[in-house]
């Protein structure tokens, strides 16, 4: 089971496995708030990418495209094989993520691309 929350909801004991999937730390949380199990920086969008898209919810379908095409080359694909191999570990696994819409964001666009390998 794959679930989104946001970094700057309250921890709970349902979160199971939590994993961070922005490559910057959430403002104002401390790790101790965070209670994470990983940080998969590698995973995010690249710089370039996240700034281009800016949480333009416009731009996302693009910004989806263009995530994707990260997640199957380099440090990012190794990232994800770990992640898929996580969810097979792991019975609850939560991505944190510190946008703030919670619809048009790269944890979703994970969570759906890891369904569909699983």
């Amino acid at each position: 089971m794959i679930q989104l929350k946001r970094a700057y909801e309250q921890v709970s004991p349902t979160d199971g496995y939590r994993i961070l999937v922005d490559r910057l730390w959430p403002r104002g949380m401390s790790k101790e708030k965070e209670a994470l199990d990983l940080w998969l920086k590698e995973i995010a969008p690249s710089t370039e990418l996240r700034k281009w898209f800016d949480h333009d919810p416009v731009k996302f379908p693009e910004f989806k495209t263009k995530y994707l095409l990260e997640l199957q080359s380099g440090k990012a694909q190794a990232a994800f094989q770990e992640l898929v191999q996580l969810t097979k570990e792991q019975p609850i696994i939560t991505l944190i993520y510190s946008a703030k819409d919670e619809e048009n964001n790269n944890a979703v666009i994970l969570k759906e691309a890891i369904e569909k390998t699983a």
